[in-house]
């Protein structure tokens, strides 16, 4: 099994240190946030985005992909009543195509719960059939560029649109794509009534990258989430891809948080 650590975990952090401590710390790859690096993705020339791939090659590490993409934006919103705000956000997925893509990065995690909420006078029907619409040429450019879009689903405390991973795959599944996948999130199958490695069998191949973390909002083996189910299932299932460690409280710090994370998931993936 491969493992990644998302970059904002280094808050303050140079992208050269991040990557040279989870190289140091036995990673495999780092996940990027975009706000890490601009407020806008569109604000980061071509040779910046060439030096961090530098970085991250250099380090010894793959850019495993982006996440967190529409945090700190402005005017983005996927299932917005105005038509100019859902044209702006589709536009600018296929951004962030082109730039998960310029780091060397396969994969988007496309969670951003405060961009797909549902608006008032908004029916669930009416932001489903927008928000297809939003990911279609997204998707297009993903295939062009080598990219694999993975909306998350989300638990109803994050958000009131797409919650389980069934529904998730239901709304991916619409644009027949190889390139538009979900992503299983620890934290976020939390929610569902439905045991974790369950779902990772039931998903299965519908989800192409795999965020470890714990209900309690921290990382792997810092709660109460047994992991070696977990381990198990995504094995049954021939999972080959990264299993990136998010987390959404820093109260340890950068260096135990990945230290201490990557000590726990080799251990239970054995």
């Amino acid at each position: 099994m491969k493992f990644a650590i998302c970059n904002e975990i280094f808050q303050g952090w140079k992208f050269e240190d991040a990557c040279a401590y989870a190289k140091r710390a036995g990673y495999d790859a780092i996940e990027v946030a975009p706000f890490t690096i601009a407020k806008h993705v569109t604000d980061v020339p071509a040779a910046e985005r060439a030096r961090l791939r530098e970085v991250a090659t250099r380090a010894g590490l793959a850019v495993s992909g982006i996440h967190w993409v529409l945090a700190q934006t402005e005017g983005m919103y996927l299932t917005h009543p105005e038509a100019a705000v859902r044209a702006r956000t589709a536009k600018y997925i296929c951004d962030l195509v082109d730039f998960c893509a310029d780091l060397g990065g396969q994969r988007i995690v496309f969670g951003s719960p405060k961009q797909r909420n549902l608006l008032p006078g908004v029916s669930y029907q009416q932001a489903w059939e927008w928000a297809t619409a939003g990911f279609r040429d997204g998707v297009k450019r993903g295939e062009e560029r080598g990219v694999t879009i993975c909306f998350e689903p989300l638990g109803p405390s994050d958000t009131d649109f797409i919650n389980t991973a069934a529904e998730g795959i239901r709304f991916v599944k619409q644009l027949n794509s190889p390139n538009f996948r979900i992503i299983l999130d620890v934290k976020a199958m939390s929610s569902e009534s439905t045991p974790i490695p369950e779902i990772i069998r039931e998903s299965w191949p519908n989800f192409a990258y795999f965020h470890a973390n714990d209900k309690n909002l921290k990382g792997p083996g810092f709660g109460d989430v047994d992991f070696r189910p977990i381990a198990a299932a995504l094995k049954e299932v021939s999972y080959t891809g990264y299993v990136s460690v998010e987390v959404f409280i820093f109260d340890e710090g950068p260096e135990v948080i990945a230290t201490k994370s990557i000590e726990y998931l080799k251990r239970v993936f054995g």
